[in-house]
């Protein structure tokens, strides 16, 4: 194609729009965190207002020249990549916290705020905002929408798509609509917020969020458990649950997940026996100091019973930081470590132990080692494959077999293909897994609706047919 259109483009844009084509720019918006993809865009366009996204998708869709919003690419499914070239839609500009409605404890903010960020500042009056990505420092809230991110704390207050009220989104023409209302409850017509969210920008550039926020758990306590066996470790967490407790977070590790990430961080200070092959992580919050002891209390007798070894206790903020930075960096030191691919599969979380079965006679059947971890109380297993001694032939015809062979396990156990970090590029040809040609059929028709000329970051989700 040509690239004519891009000095049309720049002549058309309002005053003060940022259109960048500098190859500095171009290299940084061609990749995510998603294996060693490289996508680069024609052009990339940085808005700061609505009013400038409408203008633009305007003239994309007169032009039927392809807009791929992203912000922070941060993601792990390669969501936010212009596979087609066009234009490169980055939010990061627009990065302002609106309004902080203590009253109704809602906050209206702009897509790339920085989660860590909203959540420290809302924090200072008290408030929470629980969703709660490994990446959280780096990653933005209108990604978090588009990929519906959960997280360590999603097992007790849920993924993004249970804290957001209202959004703001410019349509592939350039039309501007409210998706909601700001109000708890909401039964006025189809529900098109909830559409949105985890639509991977293929159905409208989101420019605006409220979401709601609780009062902050000012109070945490936190266990690191070691297990003998991982599969132990997975079947001490549906136990948890059935003994009537709600941990606010509950992580599973490998050894090698841990190994891995202390090599990558220099970090040694935990010491593990020999006989210990997995850890769960374990939070329990609340309001008042002395409601975490009982619930440490129910919890510590169903560990003795699954086999667990003697906890270490966290006791202080200090303490709690040092765990919770080897859990969130566990995903930075697999990358390191290989080249790799990363699988978010779900299952009912009693399921999780068939689920490591299953993740390890699949590898040993096709010769690869892999690294499980993940958001145990969702029964989310993050499963990390590395390339290790596979030839390359093998990585690129003979894993391609074996990640379908997992995913039709895992739906075979009332799961699915994603929990958390979406579909985007790399999952989308393992769809027909999860869903009927009708129920594609359908995906296809909402896309039609959206995205007529198919313009909005196109490729993504659903399979070519």
């Amino acid at each position: 194609m040509s690239k004519d259109w891009i000095d049309a483009l720049i002549n058309a844009m309002p005053t003060g729009l940022r259109v960048l084509r500098d190859e500095q720019t171009i290299q940084r918006e061609s990749r995510d965190e998603t294996e060693d993809l490289h996508f680069p865009p024609d052009v990339v366009v940085e808005p700061t207002t609505t009013t400038e996204v409408a203008a633009l998708m305007q003239w994309a869709s007169a032009h039927c020249i392809p807009v791929t919003a992203a912000g922070a690419r941060t993601g792990l499914s390669g969501g936010a990549l212009a596979v087609q070239g066009g234009i490169a839609l980055s939010m990061r500009r627009m990065d302002s916290i609106l309004e902080v409605d203590e009253r109704n404890l809602q906050v209206r903010v702009q897509p790339g705020v920085i989660v860590e960020r909203l959540q420290d500042a809302v924090a200072k009056k008290g408030l929470f905002y629980a969703v709660d990505p490994a990446s959280r420092g780096s990653c933005s809230i209108g990604g978090n929408i588009a990929e519906n991110s959960g997280g360590p704390r999603a097992v007790k207050y849920g993924v993004t798509k249970d804290w957001v009220l209202n959004l703001k989104v410019v349509l592939a023409d350039g039309s501007v609509i409210q998706t909601g209302a700001n109000t708890l409850k909401n039964s006025t017509g189809y529900n098109l917020t909830q559409l949105m969210v985890g639509s991977e920008g293929t159905l409208g550039v989101i420019t605006e969020a409220t979401l709601k926020l609780l009062p902050l758990p000012a109070f945490k306590a936190l266990l690191l458990v070691p297990f003998a066996s991982a599969e132990q470790a997975c079947e001490a967490v549906s136990a948890i649950f059935q003994a009537g407790v709600q941990p606010s977070a509950l992580e599973f590790m490998e050894r090698s997940a841990i190994e891995l990430t202390q090599t990558f961080t220099g970090d040694f200070s935990l010491k593990m026996d020999d006989g210990v092959q997995a850890h769960l992580l374990i939070e329990v919050d609340a309001f008042r100091s002395e409601d975490l002891m009982p619930q440490l209390e129910s919890i510590l007798p169903v560990l003795e019973s699954c086999g667990a070894g003697n906890p270490l206790f966290a006791d202080d903020s200090a303490a709690q930081e040092r765990l919770w930075f080897l859990r969130r960096r566990v995903g930075e030191a697999v990358k390191a470590s290989s080249v790799y691919k990363e699988e978010d599969t779900v299952v009912p979380r009693a399921k999780l132990p068939d689920l490591l079965h299953a993740v390890k006679a699949i590898g040993e059947q096709f010769g690869f080692e892999s690294v499980c971890y993940g958001h145990a109380g969702d029964g989310n297993l993050h499963v990390n494959i590395l390339k290790g001694n596979l030839s390359e032939q093998a990585w690129q015809e003979e894993l391609p077999k074996a990640i379908r062979m997992l995913f039709e396990s895992v739906v075979t156990m009332g799961g699915t293909l994603s929990g958390e970090h979406g579909i985007g590029w790399v999952q989308k040809p393992y769809m027909d897994i999860a869903f009927s040609p009708r129920h594609l059929e359908l995906m296809r028709g909402i896309k039609l609706v959206f995205d007529p000329q198919g313009i909005l970051n196109p490729q993504k989700i659903l399979p070519s047919e």
